[in-house]
């Protein structure tokens, strides 16, 4: 299963992963139920196991979704072994196989759902960055022009206060670059930007 936190994006079961196995697993309560009642091996009851098999797979993956797959088989065969039903070896693979590659191949789609959905937001967080970083540029450019300008008219003062302006955009710009937030690769960045500079001193 995917150990990654929840995702505040797509459908419900994404958001909220462990009432959707919480509900999966009600769901295969309640068949296993159904299936001690009534019927016996004529009957399609072993079916709606495909049920919470694809809700699994769709909420946690193919990993997850194998393994809800041959759980379901294992639930099947409680059945047959505790009330003694017969299948023969179609009967079996008519049941088995269809869950093992629900299980499978819906967790499979619903990774790569996933994936192209984590890649979509990455692409426009840095097409944001990209956007932040030229206007935190410009600026850092402005203030250093400015002060450039007041230390050849001889205020030093202002100057200075210029300067410290453009440090603390500097310094934004690094953090919005390698700071802890960044959307860049972690080995790109920096856990701990550079601190900021608050009148000359940093803090």
């Amino acid at each position: 299963m995917h150990s990654e936190r929840p995702s505040r994006h797509g459908p419900w079961f994404w958001r909220h992963p462990l009432l959707a196995l919480g509900v999966a697993g009600l769901l295969a309560a309640a068949i296993s139920a159904l299936r001690f009642s009534v019927g016996g091996v004529e009957d399609s009851i072993a079916n709606l196991y495909a049920l919470p098999v694809a809700l699994v797979a769709l909420t946690s993956g193919r990993r997850a979704g194998l393994i809800a797959g041959a759980a379901a088989t294992g639930l099947l065969m409680w059945w047959v072994l505790a009330t003694e039903q017969h299948l023969t070896p179609l009967g079996w693979t008519s049941r088995v196989v269809p869950l093992v590659l629900l299980g499978g191949l819906v967790g499979d789609a619903a990774d790569r759902v996933r994936s192209a959905d984590r890649t979509e937001r990455h692409a426009r967080a840095l097409e944001q960055l990209g956007r932040d970083t030229a206007e935190l540029h410009d600026s850092l450019l402005q203030h250093l022009a400015v002060a450039k300008w007041r230390l050849e008219s001889g205020d030093t003062e202002h100057s200075l206060d210029s300067i410290t302006q453009a440090m603390t955009d500097g310094q934004d710009l690094v953090r919005k670059l390698l700071g802890s937030d960044s959307v860049l690769p972690g080995d790109r960045r920096h856990s701990r930007p550079t601190s900021r500079v608050d009148g000359g001193r940093t803090s």
